[in-house]
């Protein structure tokens, strides 16, 4: 038996292939999630999104990671937006012509007309180690929480007016990890006070604008000393959704492929665990051939943790609008505005280090 319902896929190429067209069409994952590897030209990768959709019976959550900055999966044919440091930075300097929100709008409206309806964004984290490589230099809006409710929050609620979902991550305290959870699990001694007194605020704030929520790969060992945030009971049921009171929102796991998790669990185990967890939807983006394993591993979970994940999941399908109408004049204008934004905010400096997510 297996329960592919719960999963977010990715795939190989920009195109599927025969064997992952089969692999959608057997497990009927919750939805996709597509790198730059994915994207060539805008109306491929629209008619990408239009053949994922046709594999599926539901309408699928078709997600990517455009935070801006170097983090960006459409460089190969659009400008990415200014980072989310060099946005905040342009708006504490005086901005008057609210660059946040051109930003987010343009960024969303090339989003829907390629045929995306969920952005794995914003970054909620905490900038608390800005020089360390641990994945989230450049992507983390300021330090303090405040700010980053101000601006993030800005940002996300422009994208969802025009129709692109939003994902606060990394739940509960990405930025403080001082390792790259690509490579290897993060250890973070921080209490729950502490998370409490700053991480958790902006997610706390924005609870009533936030689609979804990603958890961490980041092992917190004074609140569960065995499991990373994104795979324990503890951090997800009992602090997010009970003590938090985000039981409505859809939960996802940040990706499964990552090191963080792969050298600790194996295939299987890891959905498994996930869904215990409270995550509704198990994240694989690289090695999807496993997804049988994950999903069989899903499918021996008692009924009521599926129906919860389902439940949640329908309610966030009922809120997601259909894309744009293909149009190459409005594309063109979208991507010149993305242009002119662009062009009009600094950059923040580049700093040393690197992480395969801002490759992938």
């Amino acid at each position: 038996m297996y329960d592919g319902t719960l999963l977010m896929l990715g795939i190989a190429g920009p195109e599927p292939t025969p064997a992952e067209a089969a692999r959608i069409r057997d497990l009927q994952p919750v939805g996709f999630v597509l790198f730059s590897r994915n994207l060539v030209s805008p109306a491929q990768t629209r008619k990408l999104t239009d053949d994922l959709r046709d594999l599926c019976h539901e309408e699928p959550l078709i997600a990517l990671d455009e935070e801006g900055g170097r983090v960006s999966r459409t460089r190969a044919f659009a400008p990415p937006q200014p980072s989310p440091p060099a946005l905040a930075a342009h708006h504490a300097a005086g901005d008057r012509r609210n660059t946040i929100a051109r930003a987010a709008c343009a960024m969303a409206d090339l989003l829907s007309m390629l045929g995306f309806n969920l952005n794995l964004a914003p970054v909620l984290d905490l900038a608390h180690h800005p020089d360390t490589a641990n994945a989230l230099r450049g992507r983390c809006w300021q330090r303090d929480p405040q700010r980053v409710i101000d601006h993030a929050g800005m940002w996300n609620r422009w994208q969802r007016k025009r129709g692109i979902a939003g994902c606060g991550k990394h739940f509960p305290a990405g930025g403080r990890a001082t390792r790259d959870p690509h490579d290897d699990l993060p250890v973070c001694h921080a209490t729950l006070d502490e998370l409490l007194a700053e991480d958790v605020i902006p997610y706390t704030a924005l609870m009533p604008e936030l689609d979804a929520v990603m958890t961490a790969h980041i092992r917190f060992p004074e609140i569960d000393p065995e499991l990373p945030a994104s795979l324990s009971p503890r951090i997800i049921r009992k602090f997010l959704r009970d003590q938090l009171g985000f039981d409505h929102h859809v939960v996802i796991t940040d990706d499964l492929d990552m090191g963080a998790v792969t050298r600790r669990h194996p295939r299987g185990d890891d959905a498994r665990l996930a869904i215990e967890a409270g995550n509704d939807i198990a994240m694989i983006c690289h090695h999807t051939e496993s997804a049988a394993e994950a999903a069989k591993s899903i499918a021996g979970l008692p009924f009521w943790m599926h129906d919860e994940a389902h439940a949640r999941i329908a309610r966030l399908r009922r809120k997601l609008r259909f894309p744009h109408a293909w149009n190459e004049i409005r594309l063109a204008k979208f991507i010149a505005e993305l242009e002119a934004v662009s062009n009009a905010v600094p950059e923040t400096p580049d700093q040393p280090g690197d992480s395969p997510v801002t490759r992938y």
